[in-house]
Order: structure tokens, then sequence, then C-alpha cells
């Protein structure tokens, strides 16, 4: 296991495995690095693969202050200080694409090319606000076991999977993890995707119907945008189709 400390005092677990371009993996909430087991096990061959777990989920510290877009696009910006990574291709998922759109936005000579996952750069549609009430709503109301079997059976695809991504769940600290999803609420970049300065590759499932009005938003709004539909799937790409995410990003980046 490895770490490092942000705000000098925070633990932030991580691991890296590979040689060659990094491409750092954000999670969402709750989900922790666990989500990107997938890729980091079929991506090292041909990258160096960084997952981390943010502050507050998985096996990092919760540390003593609200969460907000900034301090988590620090704690990315000291990690890959720690790392010594000069540039590196950020990939996020879910609302882990609004973590990795601020970053690329406050530390842009980091940032070689940015993925989005099933990305949106605000929460302006009844779905997408829906989705996030249900989550604001399960961590308040009904715990972390609650939300933690609803990821688990979502994304997992065995019954091991399953319980491997719901026991990562339970490590979150519920109050860090109800302040992540109101803050990714709120979050908006629309006003500022004119300011990226790296490649934009949007990645949807064809059937996560949801959140395609965001790639139009995207389009209209940064400069360097391609989108890519991953046919058959919803929104667990990374772990339901994986194949099709490896394949699609080393078509893009190796």
């Amino acid at each position: 296991m490895a770490y490092t400390f942000v705000e000098h005092s925070v633990p932030l677990y991580y691991e890296t495995v590979g040689s060659g371009t990094p491409i750092v993996f954000v999670h969402p909430p709750g989900m922790g690095s666990v989500t990107f087991h997938r890729q980091q096990r079929e991506l090292s061959s041909s990258f160096q693969v960084v997952t981390y777990d943010l502050r507050g989920n998985g096996k990092s510290g919760k540390g003593n202050k609200p969460i907000t877009m900034d301090m988590l696009a620090s704690d990315l910006h000291e990690l890959f200080n720690h790392l010594q990574i000069k540039e590196a291709i950020v990939c996020g998922y879910s609302n882990g694409g609004s973590i990795a759109q601020h970053f690329a936005l406050q530390y842009p000579h980091q940032v070689k090319a940015l993925i989005l996952i099933g990305g949106f750069s605000e929460v302006c549609t009844p779905l997408l606000y829906g989705e996030f009430f249900m989550g604001i709503y399960a961590v308040k109301w009904h715990g972390l076991s609650f939300l933690a079997n609803v990821l688990g059976r979502s994304h997992g695809i065995t019954k091991e999977e399953q319980q491997m991504i719901a026991d990562y769940v339970r490590l979150s600290d519920r109050k860090r993890l109800y302040e992540m999803y109101v803050s990714g609420l709120h979050y908006r970049s629309t006003d500022r995707l004119h300011e990226l300065r790296c490649p934009l590759l949007l990645i949807y499932g064809a059937r996560d119907y949801y959140v395609h009005a965001y790639g139009r938003i995207f389009q209209q709004h940064a400069p360097d945008v391609r989108i890519v539909y991953v046919d058959g799937a919803r929104h667990q790409i990374p772990t339901k189709h994986d194949a099709e995410l490896h394949l699609i990003i080393r078509s893009y980046f190796s």
C-alpha cells in the first residue's frame, strides 16, 4: 500500500502499475480506486496506470475541512508532484469527471489529454438531478450500506466483484461523501470549457441516454472534442465494458 500526504497531514492512498505515458483515473464519490481494477490489469502493459482514493473515500484520510472542488483538484496536483508526473492523461468516470475537468482547468500544464466517461459539465437535466438526489438521500438517510449495495450490484459482473465494490464503498466517510455529492451537484464548468488546452475525449454508453445531451454542451463550448459511444453500454463502462474502453484508449493514445 502506498500513501502520500496532502495538506501536510491528510493521507491519500494510491496505486501505480506499469510504465509509459501516465494515465490517472478519478473515481466517482464512494466507489474508490477499486472502480478501475480492470484498467490496472489491462492497460499497464501500455501505460503507467495511476489510481487513487479521493479524500474521505476508500483507504484515504478524510481531513478536517469540508469537501470542495478546489480541494480535490489540489489533492490530485499534490499526487502528481509526489509521483513526479509532469504531464498525464486524466480520465474521470461519472462525477469523477467533474474533478478531472476542474483539475484540467486549474492545472492545464499537467494534463496531456482529458477523458470523461459518462461526463457532464454541469447538472442541468432532470434525470441527472435525480441521480444526485438519490445519492444524497441514500447517504443522509439510509447510510453507507444501502449505497454500497446499490453501487456494487450496478457495477459488478460477478458476485465477487459486486461484493468487492460494496465493501470498498463502506470504507468511505459518510460526511465527506455527502459533501462530495453536494459539491458535484452544484459544480459547473460549462462557462470555462473554452479554457481547456488539451484534447477532450468523451466516452458514453450508447444506452446511457440521460447524459447524451451533455456531449452537445461540450461540443458547443470546448475547442477540441471527440465523442465515442459504446454499443450496448449504459453508464458502468469501466467495469462492464472494459474491453471496449481499453480499445478506445489505446486507439487514441498509444
